[in-house]
């Protein structure tokens, strides 16, 4: 029978500490990943484990959620972002930049401190690359960007070690396909470790990926949701247009004693959230012009059945 997800979390738990109390020189930390790996990721440091290190936060303008996550996001540590299939790639990306964006806006970051996106060639080929003018109307500041493609996860993990290891940037995006066996619970131990000794944030895309355990203090499952009308200056929405990109978010992992689903708007004009109640997303729901649908393609999945051969009518005169 397969492990459930609680159940192998409860079990890394439990290796951690007994691994604190056979070795306290090095907390948190199981005794083969002091060995070295493959990877040629490097061992920590007594100061990188420290425990009791202050996070700052980010808030994210949505009361409840912030609730959720103590505060708000975490400025140092691992964030993870989720799809279940590959078509909602495009939503979780769209929430991963829009935190970017916020953390660009923050006054607490360092002015002039760029973003850095490591995406790994496999999910670089799955959802395409990023566009500079799109990613410009979405609200980030792309002079203040810089973009990573290396071939193999390996890779992206030891560049974003390394670039933890020198905390000059205000985020830090690894984007990587699914779940590779050289990315677990060890690795993103040592990533979170090494964000939050550095104060940043680093959020981690996993396309189409499962859930797993993981040292990220929280986890989102994101997908598309239905945009609300453009609203006008009036108050009113305007008919049959389409606003901003809205976003379905699941929190599962937390400290709540539930998984808790939120409705996000992204406006990046304003450069904020906005939690869509779910009566407001309910009332735009149909078109104001409903249209007829295509039919389906002859032959293809989805298409009426036959209805046998069509026969030619006699002419009635």
């Amino acid at each position: 029978m397969e492990q459930s997800t609680m159940t192998r979390e409860r079990l890394s738990a439990l290796r951690e500490t007994i691994s604190r109390l056979e070795n306290e020189n090095v907390p948190g930390l199981l005794k083969t990943a002091r060995k070295g790996n493959p990877a040629g990721f490097g061992s920590m440091t007594g100061k990188e484990e420290e425990k009791g290190v202050s996070c700052p936060v980010l808030p994210l303008g949505i009361d409840a959620l912030d609730a959720v996550l103590q505060g708000g996001l975490p400025l140092g540590g691992l964030t993870e972002v989720r799809t279940a299939e590959t078509r909602d790639a495009g939503a979780a990306l769209g929430f991963v930049l829009a935190l970017a964006v916020l953390c660009q806006s923050d006054r607490r970051s360092r002015p002039g401190s760029p973003i850095l996106w490591i995406g790994q060639g496999m999910a670089a080929s799955e959802a395409g690359h990023p566009y500079g003018r799109g990613l410009e109307a979405y609200g980030l500041d792309t002079g203040s960007c810089i973009f990573s493609s290396p071939r193999t996860v390996l890779d992206a993990l030891w560049i974003a070690e390394a670039a933890l290891s020198v905390p000059v940037f205000t985020a830090i995006i690894l984007e990587v396909r699914g779940n590779p066996a050289h990315f677990g619970l060890n690795e993103s131990r040592r990533l979170h470790l090494r964000a939050r000794a550095g104060k940043v944030p680093i959020l981690l895309l996993r396309q189409a990926g499962e859930e797993e355990a993981s040292s990220a203090l929280f986890r989102f499952l994101v997908t598309p949701a239905r945009a609300t009308g453009r609203p006008l200056p009036d108050g009113s929405i305007l008919a049959g247009s389409i606003g901003n990109p809205v976003f379905r978010v699941a929190v599962e992992k937390s400290r709540a004693f539930a998984s808790l689903e939120f409705l996000m708007e992204w406006n990046s004009h304003a450069r904020r959230f906005r939690h869509i109640l779910p009566e407001t997303a309910a009332s735009h729901a149909e078109p104001a012009y409903p249209l007829a649908e295509f039919p389906a393609s002859a032959g293809g999945p989805g298409g009426a059945e036959e209805m046998g051969r069509v026969m030619a009518f006699q002419k009635a005169s």
